[in-house]
């Protein structure tokens, strides 16, 4: 029986440091190994990029959602959003516990930005319901952002049954956190860091944070601990920082 369920969201800013200056991606390795979560949400994950293996020392081979699951997370699933000539990146998911199904919805705006959000159902010990679990990285624009949250909202409404505990988890890019009331009055989730703290945490940039942009949902479960995983050792790797929360089945 799994009692409580280390959850983890982080854009990991496709593996580089801010402003692109080092390739940071066994360091957010092992500071992801550190935290010990059972599921991870991660944004701007490349899936192939011919370019870095050339121009840096030690780059994985593998996909970067590969390399970071290794072999601490079994299962891993990877949603391909934005395709460029050198590769292309997007969301994944690792988990500790059997993913069941997964499905990578395109819910890109418009066509300057490639965006989808990540749906997957994981099997956890012990819960009567399976868990479902949505990955999302949103627009720029708030028009946008409010169109994809309507096609996020269709798409739970119409995939998750109302006793399934959820989490949504990503970077909602929502500075003007308008996003909390739309996905509290037609999903009834509730943000953890709202629930426990009063407010979303403020994670970006990752230096100074002054902007909540990064978010955990969920319903369907107990909210336990909440953390910004900020300071130096964090900052140094990415422009957003990371969340972690523990939830509980009710």
């Amino acid at each position: 029986m799994t009692e409580s369920l280390h959850i983890t969201t982080y854009n990991i800013h496709k593996g580089f440091s801010n402003f692109n200056r080092r390739m940071v991606l066994h360091e957010v390795r092992d500071q992801l190994r550190h935290l010990k979560s059972d599921l991870i949400f991660l944004q701007e994950v490349h899936g192939a990029h011919e370019g870095h293996g050339l121009r840096h020392e030690n780059y994985p081979a593998m996909p970067q959602y590969e390399f970071l699951a290794d072999s601490v997370w079994s299962e891993f699933r990877y949603g391909k959003n934005a395709v460029y000539d050198e590769g292309h990146h997007g969301n994944a998911i690792l988990s500790r516990f059997p993913i069941i199904s997964s499905e990578n919805e395109d819910v890109s705006a418009h066509a300057f930005e490639s965006r989808g959000l990540l749906h997957c159902v994981i099997a956890i010990p012990g819960w009567k319901e399976w868990l479902h679990a949505v990955c999302v990285h949103l627009g720029l624009t708030v028009r946008g952002r409010r169109k994809q949250i309507e096609m996020m909202c269709d798409r739970i409404e119409r995939m998750v049954p109302p006793e399934s505990p959820l989490v949504i988890a990503g970077d909602f890019n929502d500075w003007q956190q308008g996003a909390s009331r739309v996905l509290r009055e037609r999903l009834q989730v509730r943000e953890v860091f709202e629930m426990t703290r009063g407010r979303p945490a403020r994670s970006f940039p990752s230096s100074f944070p002054l902007l909540r942009l990064d978010r955990i949902y969920v319903r369907g479960v107990r909210v336990g601990q909440t953390r910004l995983l900020a300071g130096q050792q964090w900052a140094r790797l990415s422009d957003h920082s990371a969340l972690s929360a523990r939830v509980s089945p009710i």
